[in-house]
């Protein structure tokens, strides 16, 4: 199984460090997030790695081939001209992605998710996606229903919501059971309950998602989900339990140095 490590965002919640280094050479515990996150993907035998770079991609570049990918064979995606977030960046490097489901992890995401019981889950149920989610507190949370199927995405901060297709959004009643008993808040249609579940930072994908990757560009992963969501089965996979820290802020620094020796 092959994997990529998402290493090419500004990091912008991240100064000072950011403004002269990329996050994903920040050190926890005098490792960086990237030697760290080759390791995670090493305990389970994933050794064949690209990486995307943007932002000071020659440090990255360089700590890279300093350190013979900590081990590891590791590819570079370059986006150096431009930014493409999440999903252009992964769309970019589709040629890496054949023979079958492969890992994207955040850079930025330190866990001890089991991640052969996540590959499992794929195997066993064959989505399009597996998402890994917990039920932390976040800003921003996927929707599932009671499947474990993808049907929205929820900002609670600003109040936005995105729904996949067939999902009306006065059927929305994650926060709010009572909800069901107000016929006025759903015309007639039968309520169903979805369930907010904070992302990780983990995908396991199958290579059949970029021929339906209509989106050019500059896009976000989300845009991709939420918009194959209603036509093909994207799951969650709740590792509520594990170790999660997403090192986004320096404050998080400590909180991942006391958890991940």
């Amino acid at each position: 199984m092959k994997a990529m490590i998402l290493a090419a965002g500004l990091g912008t919640r991240f100064k000072p460090w950011t403004d002269r280094h990329p996050k994903a050479l920040a050190l926890i515990n005098g490792k960086s997030l990237l030697e760290r996150n080759i390791h995670y993907l090493q305990q389970y035998g994933i050794t064949d790695v690209i990486v995307n770079v943007h932002h000071f991609a020659e440090q990255i570049t360089e700590a890279i081939a300093a350190n013979n990918g900590w081990g590891s064979k590791i590819t570079i995606s370059n986006e150096i001209d431009e930014v493409l977030e999440t999903g252009g960046g992964l769309k970019k490097a589709s040629w890496f992605f054949t023979g079958g489901p492969f890992v994207v992890i955040n850079a930025d995401i330190l866990t001890d998710l089991h991640l052969n019981s996540m590959i499992r889950f794929h195997q066993q149920h064959s989505p399009l996606a597996t998402l890994a989610t917990t039920n932390r507190k976040s800003s921003r949370y996927f929707l599932f229903d009671e499947e474990d199927r993808l049907r929205g995405w929820r900002n609670v901060k600003t109040g936005e919501e995105r729904l996949a297709d067939n999902y009306p959004e006065n059927q929305i009643f994650a926060d709010n059971p009572e909800y069901a008993a107000d016929s006025d808040l759903f015309v007639g249609k039968s309520p169903a309950l979805l369930i907010e579940r904070a992302f990780s930072g983990i995908h396991i994908i199958s290579p059949e998602i970029f021929p339906l990757m209509k989106q050019q560009g500059k896009f976000s992963i989300v845009d991709v989900y939420i918009g194959l969501a209603a036509s093909h089965k994207i799951l969650g996979f709740d590792h509520s339990g594990s170790k999660l820290v997403d090192v986004g802020k320096p404050e998080a620094v400590a909180v991942a140095a006391a958890l991940f020796p």
